[in-house]
């Protein structure tokens, strides 16, 4: 299934507006379009010519602004791993992502996150006939844990939560924790800003690096950051996006994507 993007050009431009603390009059101020011009990009009926204005205004890449208006793009030359799983559930109007890794020699698996329903989960987990090591949690948002209970009754996993969003009953994780995983070998780092303590996972051992990064980064967008967006923004350069640009990129929201691709095609980090 082609999971839609997260987010989009009012979405992309919302999030920049509510970080720097920037309303529509503002904006219009500090780019000279005027506001209803701004407003109707923003529902879709604008003139695309205002678009780099914008960009501009709001520290965003142009051309990558101007795509996402479009809708013309869509990540593209995402490795597909043989060992990883992405699961996808339906939570209201939107939907929530999963994953399971696991070493294809040994069959220990790592989980992270939970999402809405763990059937498709488990399902994994019996079919590849692996053993659920870790279960890692990103962040402590209702739909990354909601299936955390269940998860604890049926597994033997030993359970991390972020030492900044600590759970009851879970072991605690910081910046720089690392994990093996038979022959894998799996990082934390501390990419917050989304929320107080959320981690993002580096795996290294497999064909690409991998990272498994819970709402700090969406293909073509990243988490909203309103109290923390310069640290949110910081946090994606430093530590996500300075890894190899065929890492793959597995975030908490919509589909797969790279390195690469974000460098190239998010407006947040794009030139």
């Amino acid at each position: 299934m082609k999971l839609p993007l997260e987010d989009f050009f009012e979405d992309i431009v919302g999030k920049a507006q509510r970080g720097l603390g920037i309303n529509d009059q503002e904006l219009s101020q500090k780019n000279g379009v005027d506001i209803e011009s701004i407003r109707a990009l923003k529902q879709g009926t604008g003139n695309i010519k205002f678009i780099p204005a914008i960009a501009s205004a709001l520290g965003l890449g142009a051309k990558a602004l101007s795509e996402s208006y479009l809708k013309a793009w869509y990540p593209e030359s995402v490795p597909a791993l043989n060992t990883i799983r992405q699961v996808n559930t339906p939570l209201f109007d939107m939907t929530v992502n999963a994953y399971v890794v696991w070493d294809p020699i040994t069959k220990d698996a790592a989980i992270f996150d939970t999402g809405v329903d763990a059937t498709e989960l488990f399902a994994i987990v019996a079919a590849e006939k692996l053993t659920p090591k870790y279960l890692f949690l990103t962040h402590t948002h209702e739909d990354h844990v909601a299936e955390l209970d269940t998860l604890i009754k049926r597994t033997q996993a030993e359970i991390f939560s972020p030492d900044l969003e600590p759970v009851p009953d879970t072991k605690i994780l910081r910046e720089g924790d690392q994990f093996r995983l038979g022959n894998l070998r799996i990082e934390a780092r501390l990419t917050n800003g989304h929320s107080p303590g959320g981690i993002s996972f580096v795996i290294t051992g497999l064909e690409h690096p991998v990272a498994i990064v819970g709402d700090s980064l969406f293909a073509g967008s990243m988490g909203g950051a309103p109290n923390a967006y310069k640290q949110a923004l910081r946090n994606n350069i430093e530590k996500l996006l300075s890894l190899p640009g065929d890492s793959l990129i597995c975030p908490g929201h919509g589909p797969l994507t790279t390195v690469a691709n974000e460098l190239n095609h998010n407006p947040f980090f794009s030139t």
